[in-house]
């Protein structure tokens, strides 16, 4: 339930509450006169020297007592019914209350994530600038080098990171080692996890490992991606530039063929790899759902390990959201000058014999 929701039904249990405290206001006036009513009639019996008389002075008073109980009772309901609301409108006080709180803390990362946007953008474009001629000839070398699979293993990096531990990373790779272990070709791939990833896991990963796919699970927006800090607690995480993404990426001697980023609003990153560096790359043109976004990876690795093309493997992700129900358009496939990703294979079994 929304916010708007949960104060729409904050109001309707807060004027509930007050109609019944009035209404119950209202019986206890009444039954106060009764009883007043009931025992002057009880004292009129009292004094009257008439026997018919007295009899009648004394039904009256029964009357009026009998009418006091009722209003009581009713009463006491009423009042029953103004505690009831009273409780859950105070629930509903502590539960927005919260989630103003949840709001204005998201508001704020959303505010430093923007005013560090706006101090790289001149920078970024500076950069993407001067390395035009740089990416050119990178792009005529990758596209000699991904004519044909290699005959190593596909390595591929996962990196997941929720520093507020709002987002599934544990099942979205679990989804994915699966989809791959399921696959034609699942011997010729390697996985290399690492979640609650810092920036050191990214650079130890590329180093040690040296990934042809990173794959990076966690909050984006833009030009930025959020890594986590290593401490024990949930925190804000540590912001990370695509620039200073593309720079730890170009720091090994062979630079990952794919980078994909399943993380709302990445697809401006996935462009700035690919100016930079990057053959091919994936983002996200908006907001994805967490469900959506484990349907994705889950059947673009599958496709990739059953030998099938980037572009193919790609379609195949974007299918598997619209098959769902899902925003199937929000995943985008970029790619660098001269490369095709219809002819881009990561995997293929090598010959027998």
């Amino acid at each position: 339930m929304s916010i708007q929701q949960d104060r729409r039904e904050l109001e309707r249990k807060q004027k509930a509450q007050s109609d019944r405290a009035r209404r119950a206001a209202d019986l206890r006036t009444k039954e106060a006169r009764k009883r007043v009513d009931a025992a002057k009639a009880d004292q009129a019996a009292g004094r009257t020297r008439s026997p018919s008389q007295a009899q009648s002075k004394r039904r009256e008073a029964v009357r009026a007592l009998e009418a006091a109980n009722k209003y009581g009772r009713d009463a006491s309901a009423l009042e029953a019914e103004a505690a009831g609301y009273g409780s859950d409108a105070a629930k509903l006080q502590t539960k927005i209350a919260k989630a103003e709180t949840a709001e204005r803390q998201r508001a704020a990362r959303q505010q430093i994530i923007a005013q560090r946007a706006a101090q790289v953008q001149q920078r970024q474009l500076a950069q993407q600038v001067a390395s035009s001629q740089e990416r050119i000839a990178m792009s005529e070398q990758a596209l000699r080098a991904l004519s044909a699979p290699k005959a190593e293993k596909l390595r591929i990096l996962m990196l997941g990171a929720s520093s507020e531990g709002d987002l599934r990373v544990t099942r979205e790779h679990t989804r994915i080692r699966r989809a791959v272990e399921a696959a034609l070709h699942r011997d010729q791939v390697e996985i290399d996890v690492r979640l609650s990833a810092t920036t050191q896991d990214l650079q130890d990963g590329l180093a040690k490992f040296r990934p042809h796919v990173v794959h990076f699970s966690g909050h984006g927006d833009e030009q930025l991606i959020s890594f986590e800090e290593d401490v024990d607690d949930f925190h804000t995480g540590v912001v990370v530039t695509a620039s200073a993404f593309a720079s730890a990426c170009q720091a090994t001697d062979s630079p990952p063929t794919l980078i994909v980023f399943n993380a709302c609003k990445s697809s401006g990153t996935a462009d700035a790899l690919v100016d930079r560096f990057a053959p091919l790359a994936i983002g996200m043109t908006d907001s994805i759902d967490d469900g959506d976004a484990l349907n994705y990876a889950a059947a673009l690795y599958s496709s990739v390990a059953n030998g099938q093309s980037v572009n193919s493997a790609h379609l195949a992700g974007k299918a598997a959201i619209e098959l769902s129900g899902g925003e199937h358009e929000l995943p985008y496939l970029a790619t660098a000058q001269g490369i095709d990703p219809t002819k881009v294979i990561l995997v293929k079994q090598p010959p027998t014999g």
